[in-house]
């Protein structure tokens, strides 16, 4: 049975990429969450004024790959020092972030933060998920997609 994990590291385009290339993850699907908009659209979510941030939802299979297995994964994937920015992206939607489905996620996310934390700066939030809203469908497997144009493949 697979579960689910949400993480916030910039913009979504990166992280659903190095996700979808683990060995253990079922799926990959970038969206939005943590604000209070319904339903915001890419465009809504760039003005910084939803409270969302972009994020990748990662369906995974627990007996293939551990929740802190794919945390360690989210700390690599981007700097998790910097404060609502990553690279040239800066706004709160590219906020670092673990949206955690439950206890067991909170504590290990909680866990994996502090150890993090001995060697530096964190500035990333872990927080309850909350309602997540898929972005539009050309933001989905955008890499793919470019990589697939950009060679002319169909």
């Amino acid at each position: 049975m697979s579960e689910i994990a949400t993480f916030g590291a910039g913009c979504f385009w990166k992280p659903e990429y190095v996700f979808r290339q683990i060995d253990g993850v079922v799926s990959t699907s970038v969206g939005y969450m943590g604000g209070e908009a319904a339903n915001p659209s890419y465009e809504q979510v760039c003005t910084g004024r939803t409270g969302h941030a972009e994020v990748v939802q990662v369906e995974y299979d627990p007996e293939r790959i551990s929740y802190e297995e794919l945390l360690d994964i989210f700390w690599q994937s981007h700097d998790p020092s910097q404060l609502n920015r990553q690279g040239p992206d800066v706004g709160t939607q590219y906020r670092s972030a673990v949206f955690t489905h439950g206890l067991t996620q909170h504590e290990a996310a909680e866990a994996s933060r502090a150890k993090l934390s001995g060697t530096g700066k964190v500035a990333t939030e872990i927080v309850q998920a909350g309602d997540y809203w898929p972005a539009e469908d050309y933001h989905q497997q955008y890499f793919d997609k470019s990589q697939r144009h950009r060679f002319g493949a169909r």
